[in-house]
């Protein structure tokens, strides 16, 4: 079920003194029920799906952090942010929230905001997937940009945090879309040899972590762009544990090696540059396992620098 935004999630320092150019988030932001801004926010306040995948929980607490750790940062281009508050978990019920999250996207999308997604347990991903292909015409393709050390592609009856892109393969196929799934930063160490064999039936695309770095920055925004180019909308989702847990470890389940933040950061602008960008989220943030609230801030960077990213090519 989804609840109001809070006002009291929004608040932080104001320079008066500095005017205008001094604003901050919590000073932008709108907490409505339906979205009019060009970006909108949308907490998905569930860990259930972590649990099922025998994971670290705490994630249920994700949004409300994330809010916190992006109340006080800068705004550039940003003029209104709508906050549409959160879907949440009601016991079991994970198959609910995510068709309840996947309603307000497709609202969302229909009036013209651009979603973005604050977890969570990554399985926000197939509720995401769900509201663009609510949104989407008939027959239009989407490509899956995902920045992750697992695939994510498991298989079993039951949603989980474990499922997300075969599920959303699975039902585009069954709808007849077409959907390309790319992930990036994949470890050989964390994911078996089952799940490789998955993807590569599935026609997945992949990087391992250890090729996701500075020196091949061209060839990977070759491959961001070479997917936008082949479909007609681009979902957005990165997974905080794809991260060294040196520098993310309110997560799930952290990584031992992990991608550099800088990285990522100029591979999420190559995706929200394709201007094909319909919904993006950030998943995994676990509040309870965090460390001075490392992993918190740079999930509001990533948020902050979709958004920015988003008006900016918008225009």
């Amino acid at each position: 079920m989804r609840r109001p935004a809070v006002r009291a999630d929004w608040s932080g320092r104001s320079d008066p003194e500095d005017g205008e150019r001094a604003r901050r988030w919590h000073q932008v932001v709108r907490p409505c029920d339906v979205a009019g801004a060009p970006v909108s926010l949308l907490g998905f306040a569930s860990d259930t799906g972590v649990m099922r995948n025998l994971g670290r929980t705490g994630a249920a607490a994700g949004p409300t952090a994330l809010r916190k750790a992006l109340a006080n940062v800068p705004v550039h281009r940003l003029e209104h942010v709508d906050d549409l508050g959160n879907v949440g978990c009601d016991g079991d019920a994970l198959e609910q929230a995510q068709a309840d999250y996947g309603e307000v996207v497709t609202a969302a999308l229909a009036a013209g905001s651009l979603p973005i997604g604050l977890g969570g347990g990554h399985e926000i991903a197939l509720a995401s997937y769900l509201g663009l292909a609510g949104a989407a015409p008939a027959g239009d393709s989407v490509g899956i940009v995902n920045f992750d050390a697992h695939f994510d592609l498991r298989g079993g009856e039951r949603a989980s945090s474990g499922t997300p892109f075969r599920q959303i393969l699975e039902h585009a196929a069954g709808s007849g879309r077409r959907a390309e799934y790319l992930c990036l930063g994949v470890s050989r160490f964390a994911n078996t040899a089952a799940l490789f064999d998955r993807a590569r039936a599935l026609g997945v695309r992949w990087v391992e972590d250890e090729d996701v770095h500075a020196g091949r920055l061209e060839a990977l925004r070759g491959e961001i762009e070479g997917l936008a180019r082949r479909v007609d909308h681009v979902y957005l989702t990165v997974c905080l544990d794809v991260f060294p847990a040196s520098v993310a470890p309110g997560v799930s389940a952290p990584a031992a090696l992990g991608v550099d933040p800088g990285v990522v950061e100029r591979l999420v602008d190559a995706a929200v540059a394709t201007g094909k960008l319909r919904t993006a989220d950030v998943a995994e943030l676990n509040p309870r396992h965090d460390i001075d609230g490392r992993t918190a801030r740079l999930a509001a960077r990533l948020v902050a620098r979709i958004a920015e990213g988003a008006i900016q090519v918008a225009g």
